[in-house]
């Protein structure tokens, strides 16, 4: 690994600055040309941010297909270029959703409510008082020391902490969803949280953005509820939540050109983004269209050009499969969904790219990003330089980084993303078609396609396990100015 190390930072990427691809019959012109009409499309007020689940996708997904067609790539969907997938947007509270202790009825909302690792279900029983539901043995802390007889009972739980929360709490570790599963496994057949500590948050309940369901009702008591559950002599208690899943469905697009090789390339670029905003957005004001023309309709056009080139180019050696993906800003799921159901022999795919944000390539200071460089020792061989056209290469090893090359990285499949990095108004309003980069996406068009050029008499290359501690950094989101919905 050290020696691939060495290697990978003096590589890439072309044999001479002025060299012209020969496999692209474009000029750069008329890529240029194309790059800005697809982004100029997929970025407009007309798509609303492209969603997954939305009328804005849908519209991305009907554009993405005429230009397949157009280039004349056949179907590789489950119905024609469309694969669907399944994905929980969130969730609601239904009407069964209820709290009775003693012979007293609460109100949803204002007495209780349900929190996101609650399952669906009514469980009527003793309660048992399990003071934080900690057992830590390391820490020399257990809640249940001394406790007997709680199979089937319904624990109380305090959802503070031992000790006064602070920057560097030991119990930290054990949230709320930790000291579920420890409850259901020492018999709990529900969950109710209260809080004493008035120094503490409640915990919050925002099924709409997180939806992570146990196998057991969980809700948190507040006011007189919580004071009796907590001190109070309690006879009888019945929990009830009603979950009401909201089910969507989000779309693959997939062309393939067929060579009849024995391998296969994947191509791939998600085209989805954040809508209005909501979770994931950086953006402070009311909702608004998160018009990512960067991330991705950048990354979605170089990969219809790619397409373009590659049905008018001699490297026939492999079979060639162009994915649109959706899903990603909700955690990979388009291409996690695709590599659990390919609609391709996956022990044929050769490699995997990646493009991901290559519209914003920064001039004076060129660098393109190639994350996964350690998932193949043939990458190597790929590049062979450290500049293009003025164009510094940036490397890490992982396999494993915050977009879709990942999903095909834990398949085994040798992957890359390419990516000309984060920039100023990522995941805001500011992400606009006007700040794109085309002399510089075209040149990372060039450089994608020299190096699958380059691997064309390659035959199958080798997968390659990395250290996945070096990953390319997730921006992480500030907790004032963030926008709640």
């Amino acid at each position: 690994m050290k020696k691939l190390r060495v290697l990978a930072t003096v590589l890439f990427v072309l044999a001479t600055a002025c060299a012209t691809v020969k496999t692209v019959s474009l000029s750069d012109k008329q890529l240029k040309a194309n790059l800005k009409k697809h982004i100029s499309t997929l970025a407009s007020d007309q798509f609303e941010g492209r969603e997954t689940g939305t009328k804005g996708e849908q519209l991305a997904a009907d554009y993405i297909v005429t230009q397949f067609k157009e280039i004349g790539l056949k179907p590789k969907g489950e119905k024609e270029f469309i694969q669907n997938f399944p994905f929980t947007e969130g969730a609601n509270i239904g009407k069964g959703t209820q709290l009775y202790v003693n012979a007293n009825s609460y109100k949803v909302n204002q007495d209780f409510y349900p929190l996101q690792s609650s399952s669906s279900g009514i469980v009527t029983g003793y309660i048992a008082r399990v003071g934080y539901g900690i057992y830590a043995p390391f820490l020399r802390h257990n809640d249940y020391d001394g406790k007997t007889n709680l199979t089937k009972k319904i624990f109380v739980i305090e959802s503070s902490y031992p000790e006064s929360k602070g920057a560097h709490n030991k119990f930290s570790d054990y949230d709320l969803r930790q000291r579920v599963e420890f409850a259901k496994m020492r018999g709990a057949t529900a969950v109710i949280f209260i809080n004493s500590d008035t120094t503490a948050d409640n915990p919050e309940s925002d099924f709409i953005h997180r939806f992570t369901q146990t196998t057991i009702p969980v809700i948190f008591a507040k006011g007189d509820a919580a004071k009796l559950l907590k001190e109070g002599v309690v006879t009888n208690c019945t929990v009830g939540v009603d979950i009401q899943k909201i089910e969507k469905k989000g779309h693959n697009i997939i062309g393939c050109l067929n060579n009849n090789a024995n391998t296969t390339v994947v191509i791939g670029a998600h085209y989805d983004h954040l809508g209005y905003g909501g979770e994931g957005s950086l953006y402070s004001g009311e909702p608004a269209i998160h018009h990512g023309a960067d991330d991705n309709a950048s990354g979605t056009a170089a990969l219809i050009e790619l397409a373009r080139a590659l049905k008018a180019s001699s490297d026939k050696k492999n079979n060639y499969l162009f994915i649109a993906l959706s899903g990603e800003e909700k955690g990979l799921l388009g291409s996690d969904y695709f590599v659990k159901h390919p609609t391709i022999d996956m022990k044929a795919v050769n490699y995997m790219i990646n493009i991901d944000m290559v519209g914003r390539l920064k001039s004076g200071d060129e660098v393109l990003n190639i994350n996964g460089i350690g998932t193949s020792p043939a990458w190597i061989t790929a590049f062979d330089t450290s500049v293009i056209n003025h164009v510094k290469i940036k490397t890490t090893i992982s396999g494993v980084g915050p977009s879709d090359q990942t999903s095909f990285y834990l398949d085994s499949i040798p992957a890359l993303q390419f990516s000309s990095g984060i920039m100023s108004g990522y995941h805001t309003t500011e992400d606009t078609e006007n700040k794109i980069n085309y002399d510089g996406e075209v040149s990372i068009v060039r450089i994608i396609m020299r190096a699958i050029d380059r691997l064309n008499n390659s035959g199958k290359i080798a997968f390659q396990k990395t250290d996945n501690a070096e990953v390319m950094p997730k921006l992480k989101v500030p907790t004032k100015g963030k926008r709640q919905n």
